[in-house]
């Protein structure tokens, strides 16, 4: 399938009316690319797992936005069949008006075509074998190195769920689980994602796992993953549903059954999810949480306090907090 890609250089000031104006016309899912730095809000939300370095912000913004292109070579415009001179026309037209009465920067158009398969792969430009301490995180496409063979090893191909190990919060857990788990542990992790922590968990010498997510997506994200580092299918079973709120769920996932549980999810969903969570920890039940911006510390380990556990241990890795408890 082919796209035509209208690229409008501008300023970061003008992003919201140029899109907002596009829009009406019919021109939807912009591609803001700035260097504006994210804010801790932003951070947390977004939950960012693979970024390459920004360099300072110049003010400068590139939206792009993107026309199916039909087999007679013409482009849809919502319901409307029209062509690259008409849109462009029409973009220039817009993007003149708005200059009447704001600064919009530069304001020219680029037109390029552009095919699935260039956004399907170039954003694994950003994504390269790296270390997490002496654990080396390896994508398919690359080539594992000779001085790298006696190293554990976890193939990873970052996809649909969220989980590569690049994330600090990440780390900060496969930091924590490494300290706790034996090879009796049963283990839950909430929020799995690509099943990261589960697979290492397994790979430091756990029992078992259990994983839940809110995404579908995570269920075949876990299973590639799985099966690229060599993990038995009955080792780790993944569920869907909210554990914070569906019962049914709950009771599947089991109670007082967890040597561990760990949940790298954000702060806000960390708050309800902690005296849930107890029930389904064993007395003495180590409790792993990180996905924590550090403006929101004092509210995670209040909750985490407030549920009865007793925190041992606080780590921190760039703005990012983990927050390591007990059961009683």
């Amino acid at each position: 399938m082919k796209w035509m890609k209208f690229q409008i250089k501008t300023i970061t000031e003008a992003e919201d009316m140029i899109i907002s104006t596009l829009y009406d016309m019919g021109l939807e899912g912009a591609q803001i690319e700035d260097k504006v730095p994210l804010t801790a809000w932003e951070k947390e939300q977004m939950f960012v797992d693979i970024l390459p370095d920004v360099p300072e912000d110049d003010g400068i913004a590139y939206l792009s936005f993107f026309l199916e292109v039909q087999e007679d070579g013409s482009l849809k415009l919502r319901d409307e069949v029209t062509d690259q001179a008409a849109v462009l026309a029409m973009v220039e037209r817009e993007l003149a008006d708005l200059r009447t009465f704001m600064d919009i920067g530069e304001g020219t158009v680029l037109v390029d075509e552009t095919e699935d398969l260039d956004w399907i792969n170039n954003w694994k430009q950003y994504f390269h074998q790296f270390y997490i301490d002496d654990i080396l995180v390896i994508p398919s496409w690359e080539e594992m190195e000779r001085k790298d063979q006696d190293k554990l090893v976890l193939h990873i191909d970052p996809g649909t769920a969220f989980g590569t190990g690049m994330h600090e919060t990440t780390q900060l857990c496969i930091r924590q689980l490494r300290k706790y788990i034996t090879p009796d542990t049963e283990l839950l992790d909430v929020g799995t994602g690509s099943g990261i922590l589960a697979i290492l968990s397994l790979m430091f010498g756990a029992k078992h796992a259990v994983g839940t997510d809110l995404d579908p997506c995570s269920l075949e994200a876990v299973r590639e993953n799985m099966e690229a580092n060599g993990i038995r299918q009955d080792a780790f079973k993944m569920m869907i549903g909210n554990l914070i709120t569906d019962c049914a769920v709950q009771k599947e996932v089991g109670f007082a059954c967890y040597d561990i549980v760990v949940a790298n999810i954000l702060a806000d969903v960390l708050v309800p999810l902690t005296p849930v969570i107890k029930n389904q920890l064993k007395s003495g039940g180590i409790y792993i949480t990180s996905g924590i911006i550090d403006e929101k510390e004092k509210t995670v380990a209040d909750a985490v306090k407030a549920a009865g556990f007793t925190i041992l241990e606080i780590t921190r890795q760039g703005e990012w907090v983990s927050i390591t408890a007990q059961k009683p």
